[in-house]
């Protein structure tokens, strides 16, 4: 399986509309691709900027081209992107998924958050 890694930054008062808008574009067209094992948006508020981590899971380069085209290493973005985005980064990264755990969902958690 194959991780491909994007990151953006918006500012923080525009982290929720832009979440949204990623649910609505990204994630609704990647969720839709043949070959596209899930996806994961992290985010993180930091003072006046929001952080974002859109990863999406591949079964092979192929599923990744029908999503991204040709050249995988090239960012995908929908047209208000940049009416959010601070910059619009060019690339994206892909790693190779050494461990991917999931818990199951009548698992009972005994974590607690500090």
């Amino acid at each position: 399986m194959i991780a491909r890694v994007w990151h953006g930054v918006t500012l923080a008062e525009k982290a929720d509309q832009y979440l949204d808008y990623l649910k609505a574009t990204g994630v609704k067209e990647i969720s839709a691709t043949e070959g596209n094992q899930g996806v994961q948006v992290l985010r993180q508020i930091k003072r006046e900027h929001a952080e974002f981590l859109f990863i999406s899971f591949w079964e092979s380069w192929d599923a990744i081209r029908r999503f991204a085209g040709d050249d995988v290493n090239t960012a995908v973005y929908y047209p208000e992107d940049k009416e959010f985005l601070l910059a619009l980064e060019p690339q994206v990264a892909h790693y190779e998924v050494g461990v991917q755990l999931i818990a199951p969902a009548n698992a009972s958690s005994t974590q607690t958050q500090g």
